[in-house]
């Protein structure tokens, strides 16, 4: 058990400022583990230094590590599954580069799938020390996503997990364009453990994970996992049918009692609007589906690497 290697990956955008903490924190961690530790770097495509920066330091680190650069910034999901595929160990586990998640969670993950009893440890937000204009979207946010997309999730949302080399292996043949990688790991089933923690308020730089790219990963993993938006389709269009044959209804029968002489423009109007809309809504949620769809054949790589680099450990820093 002593020579396990346990893989950490870390998807790295615009952390520039964190990067000293990061690598202060690694390295207490890599002294605590009781295994052999390799830490891999995904660069996602960030404008700041942070590939410099860490081409310069890992080299001087105890702990091996892999630097990955993409050719641009292919999103968080992508560049986790880049770690992924580059990591070499037995157990794996991502972490985000800004230290609100504290790093003694991964011993903690780690210990649990070395008993041999789950395949993927999920830590759960139970608080967290955000100001309030930040928790609100977070909030509602993952409530959303619980309420229509992956009722398992927990209230806090997941940011951070560990799995064994076969589940890694599994969720790696997932190869869907626009998906949920949180998404993929509730669908994929397995034994799971969840483990609680407090979310720490952020130090260093503002957080990339905007409201904008919040609404896009919540719309890619309701099409993605979710027939809901056609079904809500179908029960709009039935409840409107029915409307509209009891506003017909109504217009014969008042036509009939000679209540009405001339046809109304207003009703008219209002009808065409309304009927327009529906069908231009219809076809957006039709076309959203058929797009990704499209996007899934067409085979592209999920991430392109542009360059590579590896940092063996220093001989007096093997556990």
């Amino acid at each position: 058990m002593a020579n396990l290697t346990c893989s950490l990956i870390i998807p790295v955008y615009k952390n520039e400022s964190n990067l000293p903490d990061l690598l202060a924190a690694l390295a207490s961690l890599h002294k605590d583990l009781p295994h052999k530790l390799e830490v891999v770097f995904v660069i996602d495509g960030s404008p700041d230094r942070c590939y410099e920066i860490l081409l310069q330091e890992l080299s001087n680190h105890s702990f091996s590590s892999q630097l990955i650069l993409l050719s641009r910034n292919f999103g968080s999901f992508s560049a986790i599954r880049a770690g992924l595929q580059a990591g070499n160990g037995e157990y794996f586990a991502v972490m985000a580069a800004d230290l609100q998640e504290p790093p003694e969670l991964v011993l903690e993950m780690w210990a649990e799938l070395a008993k041999n009893e789950v395949d993927v440890a999920i830590a759960v937000r139970e608080a967290r020390n955000d100001p309030f204009l930040t928790r609100l979207p977070s909030n509602i946010f993952w409530g959303l996503y619980r309420r229509f997309v992956v009722p398992d999730v927990p209230p806090g949302g997941v940011d951070i997990f560990g799995c064994n080399q076969q589940f890694r292996d599994q969720l790696l043949q997932l190869e869907e364009r626009h998906s949920s990688l949180i998404a993929q790991i509730f669908w994929m089933g397995f034994r799971r453990k969840f483990i609680s923690y407090e979310r720490q308020e952020r130090k260093h730089g503002k957080s990339a994970w905007t409201l904008s790219k919040k609404i896009h990963y919540l719309l890619d993993s309701t099409f993605a996992f979710t027939d809901l938006p056609i079904r809500l389709l179908i029960q709009i269009g039935g409840a409107t049918s029915v409307l509209s044959a009891l506003f017909g209804l109504l217009v014969i029968i008042l036509r009939m009692l000679n209540w009405i002489e001339v046809p109304g423009y207003s009703a008219t109007i209002i009808a065409i609007v309304f009927f327009g809309a529906f069908n231009l809504f219809s076809l957006g949620i039709v076309g959203s589906y058929a797009w990704r769809t499209y996007e899934n054949t067409k085979s592209r790589p999920l991430h392109i690497v542009m360059r590579q680099h590896e940092f063996m450990n220093h001989p007096e820093g093997d556990s």
